[in-house]
């Protein structure tokens, strides 16, 4: 297999920090947030520091899959995505492999799913897998399929993408609606659509859309972007980082919960922009004919993630311990801000209790992490 050499995404980078948790807050402090009723919607107000200060998480590493074993072969050659399911048992993409390893809770392979090919159920370069509340794995394989396989690994269906072949971690709720954000790109700007699909891919409500402009060599660095997750009732929570406010609809789209929460704007560092211009243009720099634009400070968050208890967990950009790492904000379902913790990388699911994140190990190579979290109140 081959080392893995990415350096991140160019709209997020890679830390490594030894996990913990932190928080301002002393122990059993009341919240100092407001709720209130305005038009049918509860509107919460949390201020900067959590309900609950430092060790009221705690964070510890409990399972690493996808160390050499005396020397040999990593197991992985590019990792995008990891699911679970309700056995915990853990199914992790290998994009350039084309295929999914399945291993039960323990860390011990079960099984692979899938592999590289053009028929029925064969994937080209999939990006996300999601274990639906229907017990299948959904698969992105954009821009060609949807596919759906059981746990067993049987593969079930496909949905073409030819009319949005550019949808984005999409989800499935209870009623098998798609919720996930696709692209539409014109001469100069491209839109972005976050919706409710059904299964043929019809629209069945427009949640948000938003524009950039695509000027050819203009290079806008860290745009606001618009992230989702969905809720075992099949609440939609999502939000636009431009600013720090999560919306919360019910299955129908309707707005049951807004979320606000006050912070610090981080300033873009100069190293930042050192990184970031390395990763896009090397040693040779920016062109001559092309121009860069830096906003002064991040947005006001980069991710966010639901748990099978409804609580959310918002990566901000305030980084963590000696400077390297990044916070994540808590919410409990109330929408109230309890907890902080630092984590290595973000979360790809939070289950049980437990984390699961994308790492890479001391050579580079990546590795499944699983965290458990203990809670102090």
């Amino acid at each position: 297999m081959l080392k893995n050499k990415a350096f991140g995404s160019i709209l997020g980078l890679s830390f490594i920090i030894s996990v913990g948790s932190v928080g301002c807050a002393k122990r059993g402090e009341a919240w100092r947030g407001t709720i209130q009723e305005v038009d049918g919607v509860t509107v919460v107000k949390n201020p900067k520091e959590p309900m609950y200060g430092a060790e009221s998480c705690i964070v510890e590493e409990d399972l690493s899959i996808g160390k050499a074993e005396a020397g040999g072969e990593f197991p992985f050659s590019e990792i995008l995505d990891v699911g679970v399911d309700e056995q915990e048992n853990i199914y992790v993409l290998d994009s350039k492999e084309a295929q999914i390893s399945v291993f039960n809770k323990a860390g011990e392979y079960l099984r692979t799913i899938g592999k590289k090919g053009q028929g029925p159920g064969e994937m080209q370069r999939p990006r996300n897998v999601y274990i639906t509340p229907g017990n299948e794995i959904l698969v992105s394989d954009r821009p060609r399929f949807l596919h759906f396989f059981m746990l067993s690994g049987e593969y079930l269906r496909s949905i073409s993408l030819g009319r949005i072949p550019l949808i984005s971690r999409p989800k499935v709720d209870s009623q098998n609606d798609i919720i996930g954000r696709y692209t539409l790109f014109g001469p100069s700007r491209a839109s972005f659509v976050l919706a409710k699909l059904d299964s043929g891919l019809n629209e069945i409500i427009r949640i948000f859309s938003y524009e950039y402009d695509i000027t050819p060599k203009i290079h806008n660095v860290y745009p606001p972007e618009c992230f989702w997750d969905v809720r075992k009732d099949d609440g939609i929570v999502w939000g636009y980082s431009d600013k720090y406010e999560l919306q919360v609809l019910d299955g129908s789209g309707r707005i049951r919960q807004k979320i606000i929460k006050d912070y610090v704007p981080m300033a873009i560092t100069e190293e930042e922009k050192r990184e970031w211009l390395d990763f896009a243009f090397g040693d040779k720099g920016v062109p001559p004919d092309e121009k860069v634009i830096w906003e002064k400070h991040h947005n006001a968050f980069h991710s966010l993630h639901v748990d099978d208890s409804s609580r959310i967990f918002v990566e901000t950009y305030e980084k963590a311990i000696e400077g390297r790492g990044l916070y994540y904000d808590i919410f409990d379902p109330e929408g109230r801000f309890i907890a902080k913790i630092a984590l290595r990388s973000a979360p790809r699911v939070v289950k049980m209790d437990r984390i699961y994140s994308i790492e890479e190990d001391e050579q580079g190579y990546q590795v499944v992490k699983r965290y458990q979290m203990t809670w102090k109140f």
